[in-house]
């Protein structure tokens, strides 16, 4: 966990912090976007096994709630901060609303994290996830964060850049939003389902989008039948990598999603 840190010595910066100070904006030809995987370990072998593995020619963009639920968040979040530090130039993770203090105090990570190790080794990890990226830009077209867009107007990437994000998250603003906002079918805005955040609309989507001459959103948050859905006319996609999610469905259903020169590909998995 600490080569992902700034050495507090030298000043030298770790890969997360590296990965802030390039303004999270990526050039890519292909690049596979995974939703939330919640300590589903075996399940993130499967991505692996149907995708291949990470290497500087098959980047990856994780995209949040890496830890809790899940019976194996450690393994999870172990084997994605390895191969980020093997491949810090093409392999990304996200900050997810999982990824904080209060909710792995109650959905499981913390106290999963004391059982195999040490309080001490927690904190580590919390250090850590202050520090993952809120938001990934794509070749200046696509946005991905986890959550979704914003409870006000106006809001452009330069403000998304510009968020001190080496801080446990505020209950509302932009970087509460992204962790935390849903779409919905109907414009406008609406008080979000989940008691934190927004809900937006196509029309949100719409005008955030050509504010920031951007063509689409990826997020993830919201657990998908399919894996992933489509919403907003194309211009908002949610994936979700987590399947079989607490039982909700009965059949496996796992989304990989690729940004392949602006084309979706959605590969879902048979087993």
């Amino acid at each position: 966990i600490l080569p992902c840190l700034p050495d507090s010595g030298t000043g030298q910066r770790g890969p997360l912090q590296a990965e802030h100070a390039r303004g999270n904006h990526t050039q890519r030809e292909k690049i596979t976007v995974c939703g939330d995987t919640h300590g589903q370990f075996y399940d993130l072998l499967n991505i692996f096994e149907l995708n291949g593995l990470p290497s500087e020619t098959n980047p990856y963009i994780f995209n949040g709630d890496f830890v809790d639920r899940g019976s194996f968040s450690v393994e999870v979040i172990l084997t994605l901060f390895g191969f980020k530090l093997l491949y810090p130039d093409h392999f990304h993770l996200l900050r997810g609303n999982h990824e904080t203090d209060n909710m792995n105090q109650i959905y499981g990570f913390e106290g999963e994290v004391k059982a195999k190790y040490t309080a001490q080794m927690y904190e580590l990890f919390s250090e850590v996830f202050e520090w993952l990226p809120l938001a990934q830009c794509i070749n200046g077209k696509v946005l991905i964060m986890h959550g979704g867009l914003f409870s006000e107007d106006g809001v452009t990437l330069d403000d998304i850049r510009k968020i001190e994000r080496n801080r446990q998250p505020p209950d509302s603003g932009p970087m509460c939003d992204l962790l935390w906002s849903d779409p919905q079918p109907q414009n406008g805005r609406s008080v979000s389902k989940r008691g934190v955040s927004c809900q937006f609309g196509p029309d949100v989507t719409k005008a955030f989008l050509e504010e920031n001459n951007l063509d689409y959103i990826i997020r993830s948050h919201e657990v998908k039948a399919e894996g992933y859905e489509v919403a907003h006319g194309g211009r908002c996609v949610t994936v979700f990598s987590a399947p079989n999610y607490w039982y909700v469905f009965a059949f496996p259903a796992q989304g990989l999603c690729q940004a392949m020169s602006f084309v979706l590909v959605f590969v879902l998995p048979f087993y």
